[in-house]
């Protein structure tokens, strides 16, 4: 039962990246909202009882049709601004050291996609934490990993380092 779970939570994983990278959310103005406070999505989605089976298309179905407007994101350079004045916000870059070296948003600071779990007790729970990369795959795929594992705080900007540079904003180097 243990890796029907993880097969079926993987598989839940790899269908929500691929509808938020697919649909653009961020990136398309009608998906603009608030973010509600919920728990890890496998804590209403998913019951774990041996004797329950797993109705893995209904959890689908309930998420995707309970999936608040902006789902989790920042959709614009002067929304980021505006959240960034607030001293509280963290912003993580999640791409790899030697992008972060060679330019990132001033302010953000660097803990790569891949070291992300390895890295939860730099990312608070009781702030805003926004994340960025290149161009939105990488943060889209942190967002949806920090809320899988219980955070209620994290966005992504879906624009990301590639969009705050074009719009020719101020780039830090470390």
């Amino acid at each position: 039962m243990i890796f029907k779970m993880k097969s079926i939570r993987s598989l839940f994983l790899v269908l929500v990246l691929s509808l938020y990278l697919f649909l653009g959310i961020g990136k398309n103005p009608s998906l603009a909202g608030t973010t509600p406070k919920t728990g890890s999505i496998f804590e209403k989605i998913i019951t774990t009882s041996s004797n329950e089976s797993v109705n893995l298309a209904s959890g689908i179905d309930h998420f995707l049709t309970s999936m608040p407007s902006g789902y989790y994101t920042i959709s614009s350079i002067d929304t980021l601004k505006k959240a960034l004045t607030n001293p509280q916000t963290l912003l993580i870059d999640v791409r790899e050291k030697s992008e972060y070296q060679s330019g990132h948003i001033p302010s953000a600071i660097n803990i790569p996609l891949r070291t992300l779990s390895q890295n939860l007790d730099q990312i608070p729970r009781d702030r805003p934490v926004i994340l960025s990369c290149s161009t939105g795959y990488r943060s889209a795929m942190g967002v949806t990993t920090l809320h899988l594992v219980g955070y209620e705080n994290v966005k992504g900007f879906p624009a990301s380092f590639m969009g705050w540079k074009n719009a020719g904003e101020a780039i830090a180097k470390s």
